[in-house]
């Protein structure tokens, strides 16, 4: 898809908030940095483990969730990477859907028997639909929208919130991860080309994601508000959102605010 900018772009450095800042190097420096500047718990609504910054720094691939802890939870979303960045996690209504790139095979798993390097999450029993208008051609388009509605729909947009976006979808750049062992460069070009990566279009997709304006480098890219996992049920296929054109008559979901 030549005429697609990727969403997910990762740098290979971050610049602090002060020039005079030492950068944080260790796990647990840059843990410390994490929850004093992004708290875990935004309002409510978003939970995450891990870092992508921790990811890009240090290398740390190490697991930070237990899926089997949420196994009992209901009205539960989350995405993210699993350990070892093998694999691809999305949990839909508490419904896992893990997939892995092994062998050249792609596998769908259904199961809590994972752990993750990187988890965002969040409970949400009630949404609320709202059409997207034809005239949104691209995921900048999608992504001014997004923040417009959740603000028109009574969402905090200075907090991190989940999202659904469900139909058809235009065209849909994924992949599902499979780093190397041993492997300590990290870049966006060899994250997608390390496991399984692809193109669909016209198909009908459902995509969960995480907006926040203040969570760059933690569970966003620095280029994006948004972080987007998908599955095609028709397809077999889950994996990690890298660009999109949005479809005629897709949907957005909100959490419902009382």
């Amino acid at each position: 898809m030549r005429f697609l900018t990727f969403l997910f772009l990762i740098p290979t450095l971050f610049a602090c908030n002060e020039s005079s800042k030492e950068k944080p190097t260790t796990t647990a420096e840059i843990k410390k940095e994490d929850e004093n500047e992004h708290p875990k718990h935004t309002a409510n609504l978003v939970h995450y483990e891990g870092a992508l910054k921790a990811i890009m720094h240090e290398g740390d691939l190490s697991a930070k969730a237990y899926l089997k802890d949420h196994e009992m939870e209901t009205d539960f979303y989350a995405l993210g990477a699993l350990k070892d960045l093998k694999g691809e996690i999305l949990i839909w209504n508490s419904q896992p859907i893990i997939s892995t790139y092994e062998k050249d095979k792609l596998i769908i798993d259904s199961t809590f028997n994972h752990e993750a390097t990187l988890f965002v999450y969040s409970n949400v029993n009630k949404w609320q639909s709202i059409a997207i208008p034809s005239e949104i051609k691209t995921s900048e388009e999608l992504e001014i929208f997004i923040e417009k509605t959740a603000h028109e729909k009574g969402l905090d947009i200075e907090k991190a919130f989940p999202f659904l976006i469900k139909g058809p979808i235009k065209e849909l750049d994924w992949h599902v991860i499979n780093w190397p062992e041993g492997d300590t460069e990290h870049s966006h070009e060899k994250h997608v080309s390390s496991g399984k990566h692809g193109e669909i279009s016209n198909e009908n997709v459902e995509i969960l994601g995480f907006y926040s304006k203040h969570h760059h480098t933690i569970f966003t890219h620095h280029t994006t508000n948004m972080h987007m996992h998908f599955r095609s049920q028709t397809l077999q296929l889950a994996g990690q959102v890298d660009a999109m054109l949005p479809g005629e008559k897709m949907t957005l979901e909100l959490p419902l605010t009382e």
